[in-house]
């Protein structure tokens, strides 16, 4: 099993920043692939970005790419996503997700078999 606790979020302008944290526990940290997922009020799930168990492979939504950055330090089990340049249509709950194995570029919710509770990010024009 692989716990996983997001912080970070919270009441930003647009065009400000923000870095959410994702801290694991349960299992070796390196041997996770991390992904960042969010989802708008009445709108589905949707892949932010994923990061691979060394950190040397990214992968972004087109929608944040330039703008939001993944990085992890398996030393202190936590993956970070850092995001800048936010805009009102950024705002969501945003979900940490791993999952077990190679890296395979994941973008799917259902790849991944772990999930954390969410935290909210509200981007205010």
């Amino acid at each position: 099993q692989v716990q996983l606790v997001e912080s970070g979020g919270g009441l930003v302008q647009a065009g400000g920043s923000l870095r959410l944290s994702c801290a694991a526990s349960g299992r070796t940290f390196g041997s996770l692939t991390m992904g960042w997922f969010r989802q708008a009020p009445g709108k589905e799930r949707e892949f932010v970005g994923a990061l691979s168990r060394s950190g040397a492979i990214t992968l972004y939504a087109d929608s944040v790419k330039g703008r939001f950055t993944i990085s992890r330090d398996n030393a202190k089990n936590t993956v970070y996503l850092q995001m800048n340049s936010l805009k009102p249509e950024d705002t969501a709950q945003y979900y940490c997700a791993a999952n077990i194995g190679t890296w395979i570029a994941e973008t799917r919710v259902t790849g991944y078999a772990y999930w954390g509770q969410g935290t909210q990010v509200t981007v205010s024009s």
